[in-house]
């Protein structure tokens, strides 16, 4: 199915789009499971969200889980994944910090803390996940090339993507080579995607995603095939997106 596509005037009102859809999931379905995504993309939502909490709205009994995280950081390191999601989404919105479940990225055994998050996912099933795309197209740390088939998995990061991300950490020689990351076909089982991204920078990666063909190469390009997919950009992320089309 064709994703739907919203275009608003900025990140913020792309942020509060978004919650306001996970705020009525969250009435109707008190307990859902939410995936939450780390990154820039995600902080409007998760700030519009924390709006909704302090007007009332209980998510008391939401099981929020992590896409991603660092293979090899210690868990309670300022730059892993746990950490910027408790400062990001656990603090704002008042969370408890055991309603929100990421894989073990400092885990003696990298293979089976994938295997059991996978099997914690496939148990409980994911409501809806939140996705925001690298500009090579990647979801997760699902680099191109990741099979469409892949679960949660033990993941290399591209050197493009280390150094997107050395901005965070004291160097680029300080982030992790590594991750687990949950797999294209793990976030394709998710009922509903929202993908929100925004700036020129994610314009082609965004156009590839949304109208380019079903590759491996882009693997956002697998989100074509998901049945309930909503995509929230700003003017900037959306800036290529009539010229892709034409092509097709």
């Amino acid at each position: 199915m064709t994703p739907t596509v919203d275009i608003t005037a900025d990140t913020r009102a792309a942020g509060e789009a978004v919650a306001a859809r996970i705020a009525a999931l969250i009435r109707t379905t008190p307990d859902a499971v939410i995936g939450v995504a780390t990154g820039s993309s995600p902080l409007p939502v998760y700030t519009a969200l924390a709006g909704y909490v302090d007007a009332g709205l209980d998510v008391t009994r939401v099981t929020w889980c992590a896409l991603d995280e660092y293979l090899g950081l210690p868990t309670h390191h300022p730059q892993s994944y746990r950490a910027e999601l408790e400062r990001a989404l656990v603090a704002p919105l008042h969370l408890d910090p055991a309603s929100l479940r990421v894989p073990d990225g400092a885990a003696d055994d990298p293979d089976k803390a994938a295997a059991d998050y996978e099997a914690f996912l496939a148990e409980r099933g994911v409501d809806l996940q939140i996705l925001g795309i690298g500009r090579n197209g990647h979801i997760g740390f699902n680099e191109p090339g990741t099979s469409f088939t892949s679960t949660t998995h033990r993941a290399r990061l591209t050197e493009s993507t280390r150094k997107a991300n050395a901005r965070f950490f004291s160097g680029l020689d300080e982030v992790p080579h590594e991750c687990l990351t949950q797999g294209l076909a793990t976030i394709m089982r998710a009922r509903r995607i929202e993908l929100i991204a925004g700036g020129e920078q994610k314009a082609d990666a965004v156009a590839r995603a949304l109208h380019g063909p079903i590759t491996e190469q882009c693997p956002a390009s697998i989100l074509q095939r998901h049945p309930d997919v909503h995509v929230t950009l700003d003017a900037g992320a959306a800036s290529l997106l009539v010229e892709h089309s034409a092509r097709r």
